[in-house]
């Protein structure tokens, strides 16, 4: 695979991701955010654990020799970066959230340097700057009013934990696992991710709600546990099999240049600031990705 093709294949992710917002706003009108979450992934683990048996013809031998590693994915990338967002996100502002969020590939590349002893380079370090800069404009509209009145609450905290969970499922990916191809990895740590959603689902109470839902519902659910789940993962596993754990997760930022574009789309108004915010956030992923190179003296990405 091309590496333009592993970062079209990340973009999608997280067109995916960022629709899931405007998706999700709906359904947790509805329905609980937890059993929703689960709903979601149990539709998503069971397509994407057909598809990679029928697919894979050493799944199960890839599952042998990682099942414990996979057990740790699911719990840290899908049960706990899910759960942690969603409780987080109870007791903390959309604006907090995203904020926190944003530093997902500084802590990415941190994790990645200490864990798999990979170097920052400058180049990298110049365009994660940069699109965090984009990040703040589209998130406070270019109001430094905004910023300065921000306050951080205990979900803040929760949300980070999130963060971390998520920094750590793409770096563990890299470090641990043996002989595993995106798609059986994605299976297999959704599978057992949604194992932890099930249960948790059920400690909160108020499953007959499952049952209780229009077709709409229905409907949003599915495209979130396909395309926001299914394919969102997949395809975000395949990046960092190809790119790396740190370069991917600069993509991270395109999120809520996404959220913003459909909601246009739905009627909603745009500020110039964020058309600006979301050109410097791809500037800072291009910096980021070598695509445009600057003139450091530093060794070249690998």
């Amino acid at each position: 695979m091309s590496k333009t093709l592993a970062i079209f294949l990340v973009i999608c992710s997280t067109f995916f991701w960022g629709s899931n917002f405007n998706v999700g706003k709906y359904v947790v009108g509805e329905m609980s955010p937890l059993i929703a979450t689960a709903l979601r992934f149990s539709l998503a683990s069971l397509v994407i654990i057909i598809i990679t048996i029928i697919k894979e013809k050493n799944f199960f031998q890839m599952l042998k020799e990682n099942i414990i590693i996979y057990i740790l994915l699911g719990f840290i990338g899908v049960a706990g970066f899910n759960s942690f967002f969603l409780i987080g996100l109870k007791h903390s502002s959309a604006i907090n959230c995203a904020l926190i969020m944003s530093t997902n590939p500084l802590l990415t590349n941190i994790f990645a340097k200490y864990i798999l002893k990979k170097e920052i380079f400058t180049f990298q370090k110049i365009g994660m700057i940069i699109s965090f800069v984009g990040v703040l404009l589209i998130l406070t509209q270019g109001s430094l009013d905004t910023l300065l009145k921000l306050k951080f609450s205990a979900g803040d905290w929760i949300i980070i934990i999130g963060n971390i969970c998520w920094a750590l499922y793409g770096v563990l990916c890299l470090r641990y696992l043996k002989n595993s191809s995106a798609l059986a990895t994605t299976a297999s740590t959704m599978f057992f991710g949604t194992l932890v959603l099930i249960i948790l689902a059920f400690f909160e109470g108020n499953v007959s709600q499952v049952f209780q839902q229009n077709i709409s519902i229905y409907s949003a659910i599915a495209y979130m546990g396909i395309c926001g789940a299914v394919l969102a993962y997949l395809f975000w596993n395949t990046g960092v099999a190809k790119l790396g754990a740190g370069t991917t997760s600069l993509f991270f930022n395109f999120v809520p240049v996404f959220t913003v574009l459909i909601s246009i789309l739905l009627g909603h108004p745009v500020l110039m600031i964020q058309i600006l915010g979301g050109a410097i956030i791809l500037l800072g992923v291009l910096t980021s990705s070598n695509f445009i190179r600057i003139p450091l003296k530093t060794k070249r990405s690998t």
